[in-house]
This record gives structure tokens, sequence and C-alpha cells, in this order.
């Protein structure tokens, strides 16, 4: 006569213990295959997420352009500078940061086998982005705050560019509002 595999004395032979960390494993397991997004709303974030970009990316130009305007108007005040050009090249196109909700949960067991003593830790953490409210079924994602573009370089072309005191005053007021470093700045003579 064969032997059974799964007898009723090898079942009796386990201890509660076990059976607990074998259902908890189970558990774990269905927990863990269960999905956690909602994949109807995925095609729409990702397509505002890519509208925010383009967005951000045109913005990034018009900042750009904003700046060398103002900038223009500020030097072609300033003493013997005369008419200027200014070109700004910026370091990246800015970004937006989301709101998001951050959702943890920690749990601990702890159990007694006879002497022995085993402890199961078990962490879960979970973001979403946060949608403002809006008439539709999904609102745009709610902008915690914009980082404008950083200034890469500054090319200064003024009339009075050969006059050294000039270029310096120019560099100095250059410096003075953007955060670049002096071998980033560039001050030359207009034809």
């Amino acid at each position: 006569m064969k032997k059974e595999r799964f007898s009723m004395d090898r079942l009796k032979k386990i201890s509660k213990n076990q059976l607990l960390i074998a259902g908890l494993a189970g558990i774990l397991l269905l927990v863990i295959a269960i999905p956690v997004e909602n994949r109807e709303n995925t095609g729409g974030e990702e397509l505002q997420g890519e509208a925010r970009q383009e967005s951000a990316s045109e913005n990034g130009g018009d900042y750009g352009k904003r700046l060398e305007r103002r900038l223009e108007q500020v030097l072609k005040d300033v003493e013997g500078v005369g008419k200027v050009k200014v070109m700004i090249t910026l370091q990246d196109q800015g970004e937006y940061v989301l709101e998001k909700d951050w959702t943890q949960s920690s749990q601990e067991i702890s159990e007694e086998d006879g002497g022995a003593k085993r402890s199961t830790k078990e962490r879960q953490s979970q973001e979403e982005t946060v949608y403002s409210q809006s008439s539709g079924s999904t609102g745009e994602p709610f902008v915690k705050r914009e980082v404008t573009p950083r200034v890469e370089g500054v090319l200064v072309v003024a009339e009075g560019g050969g006059d050294a005191k000039t270029v310096k005053n120019i560099s100095d007021a250059v410096l003075a509002l953007f955060p670049v470093e002096v071998h980033k700045i560039k001050v030359v003579k207009m034809n």
C-alpha cells in the first residue's frame, strides 16, 4: 500500500503558530496581487501630465523672453550703455510640484512558540496625486508650487560694451539680478 503524502497525522503535527503564519502569508499575497490604481484614470493622468509639460516648456520660453526684455529695459537706462540687446539661456524649463497624499501604515506581529519568539513587521506606504475639484469627472492635478526656470548664462550686446567701466557696471547689474556665475556673463560691444 502506498503512503499518503498528506495524512491526518502530519496535519496534527503542524502547530497553530505555523498555520497562523501560513494564513497571514496567504493574505499578504492576496493584498499584493490586488491592483492599487484604477487603470481607466491612468490614461487621463498621463494626458494631463503631458499637457502640463508642454505648458511648462512654453512658459519657460516666455519666461526667458520676459527676463530678456526686462533686463534690456533696465540696462538701456544705465549710463554709458546706449542701445542694448540681451540673450538669456535657461538651464531647464522649470517644473510644477504637485500636491500628494501620503498614506503609511505599519503592523507588528509577535509570536511565541514553545521557547522561540518570532516577530514580523509589515510596512505599507502609498502616494496619490491630489486633484482640484471641478465640475467634470476628474479635475487637474493640484499644483503645490511652480519652480521657475534657472538662468544658465547671460549675453549682453551693448553700444558701450567697449568701455571697461560700463562692462563692469553691466556685469554687476546682471550678478545682482540673477544667480549666475561671473564666467557665464559676457558683455560685448555692439557694431
